[in-house]
């Protein structure tokens, strides 16, 4: 009998185990789903946002319980309607709630060949078109800073890109710590605007620094960091005695959209010697533009900057640059482990290729064919252009908020206005208090598929949704 079932069982190995023609038909089905819904419909302005359901009742219309049985092709097809249709369409002209609005196409096809492909960016032995990839765009975003050579990675988001920047500034003052840990260190302090990312204080306690450690330099009206308060910060914390090692200057703050004044910061990390960061997750992409590159004069004086294409470029989630003025090998020698049985010495091709060792990570997904395959289609010139749309729709709605009556009261109800938008489905839109201010809509203009339209539309929009509160 035992020997029955083991030949039944060898049997079964002379096939796959799944029906390659099925599951090519369900993808072929399942991609025109993609095409009418997620991109077609969920781009289209006639189309709602989003079809609000309270948890509960989505709970119960998606069917989210998983099965000890599998289900039909045609039932599978219907899931993928189903979570289309009940998901935020963040290509939509008229969504504003994020940093990361709007649907490029190529992008849009980097993004479905990367996840065919499935492999990992640590070695060009697994990855070797996106290891040489990944390096001309990392080569082509550090000469938009100003630097004609460097280092750099990509990394899951913006805040993972600024821890980067913790740890590898740690690392350059205090080489010691990667083996002997913080209790062989002194405390240390790093400076930030009050109004900069809240991954700063994430990766002051997630590197184990410490929040307490974190200095919140004041900022002006505008929310830029005032460099004056910055060198009182750095002074009181030395009087304190505590180390300084780090400045994190933003570039695009996320509620204000700020840029703190680069080259006075510059200037103070100089003096005292420290590692200038520049989280340039937002405003980095103006870099692309000339008529707004102005905006972060000064970056080519920093030593790390954090850039999210995924962002004013629309190339999509996730697409996040670390890039280093280093070129000493600081990545390697900060993250490096030298796996043997991933990183071996002694492979038939140049290791200097296999560039995952500069990543705490080891899979590390493919984000920069999206990006790659974008500038292909539109090049520095198509890049430009939409940034320069982005800041021109943002000076028209400003316009015409100063210009229209009533928009200062609208502040103070904006939780009840956004919950009747989202229910409606008309559009969607953030809102947050600032300081002393109550809460505000934060209106965030990147998508390309934004028109003056729109822009009338979302004012129109909460005048009406409003008028009665």
């Amino acid at each position: 009998m035992a020997e029955e079932a083991g030949a039944g069982a060898m049997a079964g190995l002379e096939h796959p185990g799944w029906d390659p023609a099925a599951g090519e038909e369900f993808l072929r089905e399942a991609l025109r789903v993609l095409l009418e819904d997620a991109v077609r419909k969920g781009t289209d302005v006639t189309e709602k946002v989003c079809e609000w359901r309270e948890p509960s009742e989505l709970r119960d219309l998606l069917d989210l319980e998983l099965r000890s049985r599998g289900e039909a092709p045609e039932r599978l097809l219907q899931r993928c309607r189903d979570v289309v249709r009940f998901s935020v369409k963040t290509g939509h002209p008229r969504f504003f709630n994020q940093l990361f609005s709007g649907l490029d196409p190529h992008a849009l096809a980097g993004r479905l060949l990367t996840e065919a492909l499935n492999t990992s960016q640590y070695t060009f032995e697994v990855a070797p078109v996106f290891v040489l990839m990944e390096g001309v765009v990392l080569a082509k975003l550090r000469e938009l800073v100003g630097w004609s050579s460097g280092d750099g990675i990509f990394a899951p988001g913006g805040s993972m890109c600024n821890m980067y920047a913790m740890n590898v500034a740690r690392f350059q003052r205090f080489p010691e710590c990667r083996s002997l840990g913080m209790a062989a260190l002194p405390r240390l302090a790093l400076f930030t605007s009050c109004d900069s990312h809240y991954s700063i204080q994430k990766g002051a306690a997630f590197l184990g620094i410490g929040t307490d450690n974190v200095h919140l330099v004041a900022t002006d009206e505008r929310g830029k960091m005032i460099p004056e308060e910055l060198e009182k910060e750095i002074q009181k914390a030395k009087a304190e005695g505590a180390e300084p090692f780090l400045v994190c200057a933003t570039c695009g703050t996320t509620v204000l959209g700020a840029f703190d004044p680069l080259g006075a910061i510059a200037d103070v990390c100089e003096r005292y010697g420290l590692w200038l960061h520049v989280d340039a997750a937002w405003g980095g992409s103006a870099l692309l533009s000339s008529k707004h590159r102005d905006l972060l004069a000064g970056i080519e004086r920093a030593h790390s900057v954090t850039w999210n294409p995924h962002k004013m470029l629309t190339v999509g989630l996730q697409c996040s640059a670390f890039l280093l003025r280093d070129t000493s090998g600081l990545l390697q020698r900060c993250h490096g482990s030298g796996a043997t049985y991933l990183f071996q010495r002694d492979k038939f091709y140049d290791i200097s290729y296999d560039t995952g060792d500069k990543s705490p990570q080891c899979g590390r997904r493919v984000d920069c064919l999206k990006l790659w395959l974008l500038w292909k289609a539109t090049g520095t010139q198509g890049l430009a252009q939409r940034v320069e749309r982005a800041f021109a729709c943002s000076r028209y709605l400003a316009e015409e908020v100063k210009r229209r009556d009533g928009f200062e009261l609208v502040m103070e109800v904006a939780p009840a206005i956004k919950e009747r938008m989202m229910r409606k489905g008309s559009m969607m839109v953030g809102y947050q208090p600032h300081g002393t201010r109550v809460n505000f809509f934060r209106q965030i203009v990147t998508s390309p598929a934004v028109t003056k339209a729109d822009l009338d539309f979302f004012l129109d929009e909460i005048e009406r949704l409003g008028w009665d509160l």
